[in-house]
C-alpha cells in the first residue's frame, strides 16, 4: 500500500511546489511508483509535471466533488515518460477555487480525498499532496489523507515562525481529524551554506528536530528554478544539475527512512 505524503507548510514561497514534483520525479527516478495530487488552484504542480491544466477533462476537484474516480482522472506526461521518471498526475486548474464552498455542507468533506486514495493505494508506493499555503479545506482534505507531512524550508528567520505555525496545525489535526499524521522530515532548500544566518538556521533545526532533520540539502541552483517554464521538473529538465541530483538524493533518502520506519501511521500504510 502507499505512503501517502502532505508537502506543506503554511508560509508561502518556500518550494513546497519545487519540492513535491522534483520528489514525485526522484522517486520515480529511482523505481518507485509515485501518484503526485495537486490540491492547489493555480496548478503549478500540475503544469510542472508536464501536464497542461488547461487541457485537464478531469480534475481533483472532481475527485474531490465525486463525480469521477482518481483512476479516470489521473494523467501522466509522455515528456517525462521519455525522461524515465514518470509518475501519475491527479491535476488541478482553477475548477479547483470553487470547491471550497461546495464541499461546505457535505458529509465527509474532509475526507473527500482520503476516501479516494484508499480504492487506487495499492497501485502506488508512494502518494504525494501538494498543499496550498493556508489552512482551508483542501489542505485539510489533504492532511487528513496523509499518513505524514514533509516540510520544506529555508533557513531563514521568518521560515522558523511558519514552521511553528504548521507543527500546530499539524498538532490539531492530530487531534480531530487523523491520528496517523505526525511531521516525517524537514527538507532545507535553496540553501546557500556562504550565508551564515543560514548555517545558523540550520543548526539550530537540527538541535531542535535532530533526527526529523533530513540529511539531504537542496542547493540554491538555477536551473531548478528555470524547469517550471519548460513544464518538467528539474530532475528531468537537467539530470546533471546540482539541484537536481540532490531530489535524487532526497528521494533515495526517503525509501530509505521509510522503510527503517516503524511508527504505527507508516507501518499501517506498509
Amino acid at each position: 500500500m502507499a505512503k501517502i505524503f502532505c508537502v506543506a507548510n503554511q508560509k508561502g514561497g518556500v518550494g513546497k511546489t519545487t519540492t513535491t514534483v522534483n520528489l514525485s520525479a526522484g522517486l520515480a527516478k529511482v523505481g518507485q511508483r509515485v501518484l503526485m495530487v495537486d490540491l492547489d488552484p493555480q496548478g503549478n504542480a500540475t503544469m510542472g509535471s508536464g501536464v497542461d491544466k488547461r487541457k485537464l477533462e478531469l480534475s481533483v476537484y472532481d475527485v474531490l466533488l465525486e463525480s469521477a474516480s482518481i483512476a479516470e482522472a489521473r494523467v501522466r506526461s509522455d515528456r517525462l515518460v521519455e525522461a524515465g521518471c514518470a509518475y501519475d498526475v491527479l491535476g488541478a486548474n482553477r475548477d479547483l477555487a470553487g470547491a471550497e464552498v461546495e464541499l461546505v455542507d457535505v458529509e465527509r468533506r474532509e475526507r473527500r480525498l482520503k476516501d479516494a486514495i484508499a480504492k487506487v493505494a495499492g497501485e502506488y508506493d508512494f502518494v504525494l499532496i501538494d498543499c496550498p499555503p493556508s489552512l482551508s479545506m483542501l489542505t485539510l482534505n489533504g492532511l487528513c489523507a496523509a499518513h505524514g507531512v514533509i516540510v520544506p524550508m529555508q533557513c531563514e528567520y521568518f521560515a522558523l515562525e511558519g514552521l511553528s505555525d504548521l507543527v500546530n496545525t499539524i498538532k490539531q489535526v492530530h487531534a480531530n481529524l487523523n491520528k496517523d499524521l505526525e511531521i516525517i522530515g524537514l527538507l532545507r532548500v535553496m540553501f546557500d551554506p556562504r550565508i551564515t544566518l543560514q548555517q545558523q538556521v540550520s543548526d539550530q533545526l537540527k538541535a531542535h528536530f535532530a533526527e526529523k532533520v533530513f540529511n539531504t540539502v537542496i542547493p540554491r541552483n538555477v536551473r531548478l528554478a528555470e524547469a517550471p517554464s519548460y513544464g518538467l521538473p528539474g530532475v528531468a529538465f537537467d539530470a546533471n544539475a546540482r539541484g537536481s541530483q540532490a531530489y535524487v538524493e532526497f528521494a533515495q533518502e526517503m525509501v530509505e527512512r521509510i522503510g527503517s520506519m516503524r511508527t504505527p501511521s507508516v507501518a499501517r500504510a506498509a
